[in-house]
């Protein structure tokens, strides 16, 4: 009898246990249908800014294009235009980038002249400009002013002698030249891109004869375009017996190309007639279309990318810059 009670308890145990063990389990890790995956997309998107300038077959400038009145490429392909406006009135931010290096020396007294025609001419109170003077330094002689008397007495004082002005971009290895392409990119890594997105420009007083720089003529224009800055060259070439040297056609096709990449101009101070020529920056720089897409191309792989801006009516010409560098 004994034995038969102890087997029915154990059974009972048993059981109870049974019906124990799934309410505790279920307690404990309670089920759940797994949550569908959602796809997790993302997108990569990159804005192009430029501004260019038009004008018809006798010169005048255009400024009654709209959106619809040209097409742009990139590399060859259609791309979008999602932003577009007309610009008579934008602010202007400008550097002039003085060349102090001896070729240059028997010049200085007439840039700063030249200067003073070029500031009293443009420069208005909205707008600001700052001064440099190269040479193996870089020396900011004027920052960023409205006043043109400012600016020029900075250059006045570095023309007398004065070298007590910060320096851009210090370098030791630089000896005794024309640092021509370290002036641009330092005034547009340290002034120009720090400063409010006006209308931006460089404008260099020099030979173009380039010695003593780091950086390399495919930094600037690529610094410039980066930057959306416009640079124009104002040179001062000094011909003997009546032929350029290989310094001078070195320099005087240096000029031509950056200022070409970036949508600007070179002149001859020389032999044109300077005031004419500093009406003609004042304008370009006044009348501009500002543009912007989405470039189709989403690859950050360093390399140019070629803008193409094409009018819709014939006789239009368009100067913008050549390109970017997809850094």
């Amino acid at each position: 009898m004994s034995a038969f009670r102890e087997q029915g308890r154990y059974a009972l145990a048993m059981a109870c246990l049974a019906l124990w063990l799934p309410a505790a389990v279920l307690a404990q890790e309670p089920a759940q249908t797994p949550a569908p995956q959602t796809p997790n997309f993302q997108a990569e998107t990159h804005l192009v800014t430029l501004t260019f300038s038009a004008r018809d077959a006798e010169g005048h400038f255009v400024n009654r294009l709209g959106r619809d009145d040209f097409s742009i490429y990139e590399d060859g392909a259609p791309q979008k235009v999602n932003l577009f406006s007309r610009e008579s009135e934008l602010p202007l931010t400008l550097g002039l980038l003085v060349d102090a290096s001896p070729s240059q020396e028997k010049f200085l007294q007439q840039h700063l002249r030249d200067i003073q025609t070029f500031l009293g001419s443009i420069l208005r109170p909205q707008d600001q400009a700052f001064a440099v003077c190269f040479g193996d330094h870089l020396r900011l002689v004027s920052d960023l002013s409205a006043d043109p008397a400012a600016i020029a007495d900075g250059l006045a004082k570095f023309d007398k002698g004065s070298r007590s002005f910060p320096e851009l971009a210090p370098d030791d290895t630089r000896d005794g030249g024309s640092a021509i392409y370290d002036a641009v990119v330092a005034s547009i890594q340290e002034k120009l891109a720090k400063s409010p997105r006006n209308r931006r420009a460089l404008i260099l007083f020099t030979d173009g004869e380039e010695n003593s720089s780091a950086h390399d003529e495919i930094d600037a224009i690529a610094a410039a375009q980066g930057a959306d800055t416009l640079l124009y060259a104002v040179r001062y070439t000094e011909i003997k017996h009546h032929k350029l040297s290989a310094s001078n056609r070195h320099g005087t096709i240096a000029l031509h190309h950056m200022a070409e990449q970036t949508g600007g101009r070179d002149f001859d101070a020389l032999h044109t007639d300077l005031p004419q020529t500093f009406r003609q920056i004042e304008e370009e720089l006044r009348m501009v279309y500002s543009i912007g897409y989405y470039s189709t191309n989403t690859a950050r792989d360093n390399t140019f990318r070629k803008i193409v801006v094409e009018p819709c009516a014939e006789g239009i010409t368009i100067r913008a810059k050549y390109g970017y560098f997809a850094r």
